[in-house]
């Protein structure tokens, strides 16, 4: 949660009725809010356990309490904590056996929050939502925030949905009449379904209407087939003393005040945008073609079953493989792989063919070809990666199995009946660089939930390259090159915004960066080299060798680099540990160095620190799997110079290998 409690508010954060929305009694007939911790959290307390996490800015620390029955179980502990609240409940229904038995399959459960967060992820465009079950590798719901509502709806229901809405909006402000604003977007003639999925907020609180779901179904039974269902999202503002809240149990249904009349001028314009838009239906038709990755001679059983279903291969004898020319593995299946990995439904051709075409198809929306030609230097460097690509390497992208991580930089490839060595660090770097130039002025954003200050990032940059970070005696010349490079990046604020979507403010913070790769987000432990590197090596004189300049710095910004704090699965774990001193004597800690028979040295490990980097190593490996890798499939054009610097390494050839058996 980005809202804060404070130290004093913990006392009496989970107690019934409690609330901070309503300061007077008026203000009950003006109800904004969607609920009272009074309400939900009181009642977690009862049937859950509930920890609280929170820290305020301008904190040194946050805070940790545990609550039961709507009382804090013991005075807040002191603890590190990132901004913000957090509140987890756990062991729901634990005092409730009857009701726990309820619960026993908890995909229904799971099914409906991820409708709700769903829903919430659409309308609160400005926040980020990810909801991933307990196990699972990949989360079901994950957004960032957007200034785009179609974005949003594109990243949760799919692009075939976003692509086939309207924009609709209407309003009133006759207070003889209705007063109310609504702008949202429903599915055009083209879109069907079998359920229909209406999104509805009244006053920002998620709701339902039964009669305005029922007038729109109207409209939309006279134009769309008689099984097909439409999408609807709208957003509905009018005075909070207009809306009655309290008409159902759990305030999930809402009465307005002329209700019939706002209802019918919606149902107007829904039906005149309907309308206009049914002139053209668009029909999609799709092909099944094989897949490269899964040779069809690779199995006798699957050339067999062929053979009866084309006639023009009647008659003809099936080729038999040379064992030592079967590839056992493809993209598809994990058998092999170095790591456990999760089981998850294998995609047939088609579902492979239309998930490539749904990616395929979003990248295409976000860059339009002819808005990013109006600058040459970009359609010149665009055609050197063209020009400069390997096919060989690309053969082995495109159609490579990912095996595992060979160390913190290499991971093992198989392609056909090779196996590579490929730099993740090279390749990735490679594959934003590429991307910064096809996404050229049509970024997506990140926003920093602190702007952060150009000087101390590239202050602190330069400290990091001294030697000696503890001397003081060049502190005059950094002040002087940070001051320098951030009116320098001050002046080009405007170019890096509209072009990177890079937003520098007119204070020189540092507020926006750009989303290269979807699912992906820089290490922010690498910002200030990047902010140095803006200020330091792009030549800002000549355009095509600045938009280059600026499109590497963000490539090797958003590389998948090894965390900065070493592995603790090798031999980095010397790193998290620290040595002390016990005395036989008193069995007290002494942290002098005592060469005496009567003390021993005992390894205490930094266990929060060594948890820290754990995750930070897992998510890298995660990422590398299932972000950077189909990723690359999709979009890396490899350079000619990544056959000769060392990125692909060939480790072994079954061919080979069968030779040198054969020998013994």
């Amino acid at each position: 949660m980005a809202f804060a409690y404070a130290y004093e508010d913990l006392p009496i954060l989970c107690e019934r009725h409690t609330t901070s929305k309503l300061s007077t009694f008026e203000d009950l007939q003006s109800i904004k809010s969607m609920g009272f911790r009074g309400e939900a959290l009181a009642s977690m307390t009862y049937v859950a356990h509930v920890t609280v996490t929170t820290i305020t800015k301008g904190q040194l620390h946050g805070y940790r309490v545990s609550y039961k029955d709507s009382v804090m179980e013991h005075e807040p502990k002191a603890c590190a904590a990132v901004k913000g609240t957090q509140i987890m409940v756990e062991n729901l229904f634990y005092n409730m056996v009857a009701r726990r038995k309820t619960l026993q399959n908890s995909a229904d459960d799971y099914s409906k929050i991820v409708d709700l967060l769903s829903r919430f992820a659409i309308h609160h465009i400005g926040l980020s939502f990810s909801c991933r079950k307990h196990g699972a590798a990949r989360a079901d719901v994950h957004t960032v925030a957007t200034s785009s509502r179609l974005d949003a709806i594109k990243s949760v229901y799919g692009v075939s949905v976003a692509h086939n809405l309207l924009k609709v909006e209407a309003q009133d402000d006759d207070p003889s009449s209705s007063i109310f604003e609504m702008n949202g977007f429903i599915s055009n003639s083209s879109y069907s379904a079998k359920k229909t999925t209406m999104v509805l907020f009244i006053n920002d609180r998620l709701v339902e209407c039964t009669a305005l779901k029922r007038a729109t179904e109207v409209v939309y039974a006279a134009t769309l087939p008689k099984a097909s269902k439409p999408f609807i999202y709208m957003s509905i503002t009018l005075p909070p003393e207009h809306v009655d809240v309290n008409v159902h149990p759990t305030k999930r249904e809402v009465s307005l005040l002329s209700q019939e009349v706002i209802i019918g001028k919606i149902q107007s314009v829904v039906e005149s945008k309907l309308r206009n838009s049914n002139e053209a239906r668009t029909f999609q038709e799709q092909t099944v073609e094989p897949s490269a990755s899964c040779p069809i001679i690779a199995s006798p059983m699957v050339a067999n079953k062929d053979r009866h279903h084309n006639p023009s291969s009647s008659g003809q004898k099936s080729q038999k493989v040379p064992v030592q020319k079967m590839v056992r593995t493809d993209s598809l299946d994990p058998a092999g792989r170095l790591h456990a990995y999760l089981p998850a439904k294998p995609l047939t051709n088609l579902e492979n063919s239309n998930s490539l075409t749904v990616v395929r198809s979003s990248i295409r929306q976000r860059r339009n070809p002819k808005e990013t030609a109006d600058l040459s230097s970009i359609q010149e460097l665009l055609e050197e990666i063209d020009s400069k690509c390997h096919s060989g390497l690309l053969d082995i992208v495109r159609h490579c199995t990912y095996v595992g991580m060979a160390d913190d930089v290499y991971a093992l490839l198989q392609h056909n009946t090779n196996l590579y060595l490929a730099n993740v660090v090279n390749l990735s770097k490679e594959l934003m660089y590429q991307q910064v130039l096809r996404r050229f002025a049509h970024f997506n954003g990140i926003k920093l939930s602190d702007p952060a200050p150009l000087s101390e990032l590239i202050t602190l940059a330069l400290k990091e390259e001294d030697l000696d970070p503890e001397c003081s005696e060049n502190d005059d010349l950094k002040k002087k090159i940070a001051e320098l490079n951030t009116n320098l990046l001050k002046q080009k604020a405007e170019l890096l915004d509209e072009y990177f979507c890079v937003h520098v403010d007119e204070d020189g913070n540092l507020c926006w960066l750009p989303v290269i790769l979807d699912q992906h987000t820089p290490d922010m432990d690498r910002l200030p080299e990047f902010v140095l590197c803006l200020g330091n090596d792009v030549d800002w004189e000549d355009e095509k060798n600045c938009l280059q300049g600026i499109s590497a710095a963000l490539g090797n910004f958003y590389a998948m680099h090894p965390p900065l704090l070493p592995n603790p699965s090798g031999d980095g774990l010397q790193f998290y540990q620290k040595s002390k001193h016990l005395s036989a004597s008193d069995g007290g800690i002494d942290f002098s160095v005592d060469k005496g028979d009567d003390s021993k040295m005992e390894d205490e490990i930094d266990h929060e620190l060594m948890s820290e980097a754990q995750v930070a190593w897992s998510q890298r490996e995660w990422s590398i799997q299932h972000v950077l890798f189909p990723s690359l499939r999709l979009f890396l054009k490899p350079p000619v110079s990544m056959a000769a610097n060392g990125t692909f390494v060939q480790v072994a050839s079954l061919e080979k290998l069968y030779k040198i058996f054969e020998r013994c």
